[in-house]
């Protein structure tokens, strides 16, 4: 399953414009997940985003799974950001094998703060 989903090739989240994504957790359509390390979220994140850190993606993620983040057992669209948009997008391939159907990959934090979304520091 590991090699599944490190697969370079296999489908992970699709790209989002970053104002759709601003737009769309505004307005409580999407869950906003930022996959950076749990120092690298304490340093500044994006208002209203879950930190779920990309060794703790198979726990914190798995909708059947006990310790699954409440925000993600509701079956809303999922939108991953990190530092640069590489780990988000293999974020989005884990996240998609554990049954998540819309994900998305909006890039980094930069991108998010660029396109109006608030940071929290």
């Amino acid at each position: 399953m590991l090699l599944t989903m490190l697969n370079p090739f296999g489908a992970g989240g699709e790209t989002i414009d970053p104002t759709k994504a601003v737009t769309m957790i505004k307005k409580g359509q999407a869950v906003l997940v930022d996959v950076r390390e749990t120092g690298e979220f304490a340093g500044g994140h994006a208002s209203g985003a879950v930190n779920v850190p990309m060794g703790q993606v198979a726990r914190m993620a798995n909708p059947s799974g006990a310790g699954c983040l409440p925000e993600l057992k509701a079956g809303k669209p999922v939108i991953l950001y990190c530092a640069s948009g590489a780990r988000s997008g293999m974020a989005g391939k884990m996240f998609r094998k554990l049954g998540h159907g819309e994900v998305y990959n909006l890039g980094s934090l930069s991108d998010w703060s660029n396109a109006g979304g608030r940071v929290q520091r």
